[in-house]
């Protein structure tokens, strides 16, 4: 397989709330230098840091102008010298911080791993960032056992339903928040359930705490997985055990909340945040435990990605208005080629 001179790819070149800054341009397709690899793009997963970055709204700012999408997955056309392990032909998964929704990408060779045989493109770009996310947090930091129980806000979400999956495979006992009241929200929990079949589903809103109470006997979660924040973190400190592992994964819900120390002190839990890239950096050894651990697990089957959609380059505008209205369960899927 040889490459093109030239590919299509979406680049942002101006930041803008609308996507106004967005387009489909033809971009030339690079070499890959020492330590490169250069990776023919069958899928790009769309997430929700994608969707901050053409607005500037997300903490990692690359300079303009640039091709968004942190995940991809594909097969390898060339590599650079001093690449061993990779050869052309191999299906891989990429990830960085830009270039996935792009016909062709440029990666170090280290941000690649094999392709579990058991998924296709779509899931396999929707695996990595998700799932070590979920495994970093669940494995690593709450250190969770099995028979807890897992309360899971934003499950609908790539990063949420991610965790639903994964407490499958750890034996441990999920409820999952989602969607708000009325048909979208019922769609949602529906989908969740059918995909996962956590032990509960149910509605995301005020008064969650009465239900998980009501489900735990009074005795509340012992960990909460988090990626929303604001009133749900507020409130998830009101059904969480004595002892339990209050798991700070995000802000998708806009604000960053605050909490008084006394509160933790009564209720004798614990807030831990998850970076789990930064995590792999600090301690490289366990970042590449974590990437073979979430790989083992879906070339077992024990985990599958669920993709939302699968929509051709063309569309690119509607994979982002999806999760930008939130209608989304599992990620949205740009291919390439399509």
């Amino acid at each position: 397989m040889t490459a093109p001179d030239t590919m299509r790819a979406l680049s942002v070149l101006a930041l803008s709330t609308d996507f106004s800054g967005c387009a489909l341009v033809e971009n030339p397709v690079l070499q890959p230098g020492p330590g490169q690899v250069l990776v023919r793009i069958e899928a790009a997963a769309l997430g929700f840091p994608d969707l901050l970055m053409t607005r500037g709204g997300y903490q990692a700012k690359p300079p303009l102008p640039f091709t968004p999408g942190m995940e991809a997955s594909g097969i390898v056309v060339a590599i650079g010298a001093d690449v061993t392990g990779i050869a052309p032909g191999m299906a891989v998964i990429a990830g960085g911080l830009t270039g996935g929704v792009a016909q062709f990408g440029v990666y170090p060779a280290e941000a690649l791993m094999p392709k579990p045989a058991g998924l296709s493109f779509a899931q396999a770009a929707s695996l990595r960032a998700a799932y070590l996310t979920a495994w970093v947090a669940l494995v690593r930091r709450a250190v969770v056992v099995p028979g807890e129980w897992l309360l899971v806000h934003g499950a609908a979400g790539g990063v949420g339903l991610a965790a639903v999956d994964l407490a499958r495979s750890l034996g441990l006992r999920t409820i999952a928040v989602s969607g708000d009241s009325g048909a979208s929200g019922e769609a949602k929990r529906a989908a969740i359930k059918h995909a996962f079949a956590p032990e509960h589903v149910i509605e995301a809103g005020p008064g969650f705490r009465d239900k998980v109470l009501e489900i735990t006997a009074g005795r509340g979660v012992d960990v909460v997985y988090d990626p929303v924040g604001g009133d749900v973190f507020d409130e998830s400190t009101r059904c969480i055990a004595f002892a339990g592992r209050l798991l700070v994964v995000g802000f998708a819900g806009g604000r960053i909340p605050t909490l008084s120390a006394n509160v933790a002190l009564i209720k004798g839990f614990s807030v831990i945040g998850v970076r789990a890239g930064e995590y792999g950096r600090r301690f490289p050894d366990l970042g590449r435990a974590n990437v073979a651990a979430i790989r083992q697990l879906a070339e077992e089957g024990a985990i599958s990605p669920q993709v939302h959609a699968e929509l051709p380059l063309d569309r690119w505008r509607d994979g982002f208005a999806a999760m930008e209205d939130r209608s989304v369960v599992g990620r949205t899927v740009v291919l390439p080629w399509a």
